[in-house]
């Protein structure tokens, strides 16, 4: 069971002094919980965590053995970073996020609880808001932040118990933390469906399975399915893209006992489709960024994907009218696993290097092209297509928009 702890109006009030530390060297950032329970069969996290407006970055940085919050201006002439730090190093498993107005808000857990504050830079030093804290006492227990919500104004984290899941509210509300919903089963991944921050999709596991379901949250957490592919697979929602419709899929229904990348349309009477594209041997494939603007054609819309091989790690652009994979060279230091597409198809992926602690680099999707005949996985030569075998383009059905949709048939085999 997990309970919302309110701060005290003398909490609020206090400001946490900027550590000298801060002015050192800055390296890479490091990852989340790397809890399977917690990321679910979407892959590694990410180094940082971008708006979904793509205006702001955070991350924790490292300053000699101590880590400290680091808010990116991404949205400038240049990028930017603005170091956060507070009166100590923060301790391991904490999680920032960044907010649509600049501020940082961090989940810090301390001995059953999990602090929330926002942090902002305040001349010299570094301003802290508190707003309160959800208790765990449940040893099982485990409490994570979602993907940040598309308005950017609010914040969400799921608490995962033995029996059941917690939805919170632990940003942008009215007295700290909120309450929102109790989900029975153990929910892992987040992906929301909307623009709006009202549907979310989480993938349950109940009686050994794991199906995506959607939350809707203006409703007091009413849950409809999203995802049976097969009575017996287990079916993960990895990417959703609310301006095309576009889903991305993780599922052993095609290959029972391993699970397989695919794609959807949300609202479309189509199938899931399986190509091999996006089943490269010895490869592992996250997807973790999509193209705005892409309305009403999902074949059009283009993934980043997160590659890790024998290679190392690297980055695919992939999209449905392709069928094919190109692989691309990451830029030193990429925080891997983070990156935001514009409208016109370039993805920024943010890294950090001893010469240049904050950047951005920008790599122009490619486009369609002809078959190559001798594709690579290796990601030394720059782009490597990974091939598709010829098929009849599928038609695209209109997706439905969310609050029509019947949320029990959105996707079937």
């Amino acid at each position: 069971m997990t309970t919302a702890v309110g701060g005290s109006e003398t909490d609020r009030m206090t400001t946490a002094v900027r550590d000298s530390e801060a002015d050192r060297l800055l390296t890479v950032g490091r990852g989340s919980d790397p809890d399977h329970l917690l990321t679910g069969d979407r892959g590694r996290a990410a180094d940082c965590v971008i708006t979904a407006g793509g205006a702001y970055a955070a991350r924790l940085a490292r300053a000699g053995d101590s880590w400290f919050p680091e808010r990116w201006t991404l949205d400038g002439p240049e990028p930017y970073a603005v170091p956060l730090p507070g009166n100590q190093p923060e301790e391991p498993g904490t999680e920032v996020q960044p907010m649509a107005d600049g501020r940082v808000l961090i989940r810090r857990p301390i001995e059953g609880r999990h602090a929330f504050s926002l942090l902002y830079p305040t001349g010299p030093g570094t301003g802290e808001l508190p707003l309160g804290a959800v208790e765990c006492p449940d040893e099982g227990t485990r409490l994570r932040l979602l993907p940040p919500a598309p308005c950017g104004e609010r914040a969400y984290a799921l608490a995962v118990g033995r029996r059941t899941t917690t939805v919170w509210l632990v940003a942008g509300g009215t007295f700290g933390p909120e309450y929102l919903a109790e989900i029975p089963g153990r929910c892992s991944g987040g992906v929301w469906l909307d623009r709006t921050g009202r549907m979310l999709a989480l993938d349950r596991e109940v009686g050994g399975r794991t199906k995506t379901i959607v939350v809707d949250l203006e409703r007091g957490g009413e849950v409809s399915p999203l995802l049976q592919i097969a009575a017996d697979s287990d079916d993960r929602l990895l990417l959703a893209d609310p301006d095309s419709g576009l889903l991305l899929i993780r599922s052993d229904a095609p290959s029972p006992g391993e699970a397989r990348l695919g794609w959807g349309v949300l609202g479309s009477t189509l199938p899931v489709r399986f190509p091999e594209s996006l089943h490269p041997p010895d490869l592992a494939l996250t997807p973790f960024a999509s193209q705005p603007g892409q309305a009403l054609v999902p074949e059009a819309c283009a993934v980043a994907l997160r590659i890790d091989g024998p290679f190392g790690t690297w980055v695919g652009v992939w999209r449905p009218a392709d069928r094919r994979l190109h692989q691309l060279r990451a830029p030193e230091g990429w925080l891997a696993g983070s990156g935001v597409w514009t409208p016109e198809g370039v993805l920024r992926l943010p890294y950090a290097t001893e010469a240049e602690p904050c950047g951005v680099a920008p790599l122009t999707a490619p486009l369609t092209e002809p078959p190559s005949s001798a594709p690579s996985p290796s990601p030394s030569e720059g782009a490597s297509p990974w091939e598709e075998p010829p098929r009849p383009a599928p038609s695209v059905a209109r997706p439905v928009p969310l609050q029509q949709a019947p949320l029990g048939r959105l996707v079937t085999k």
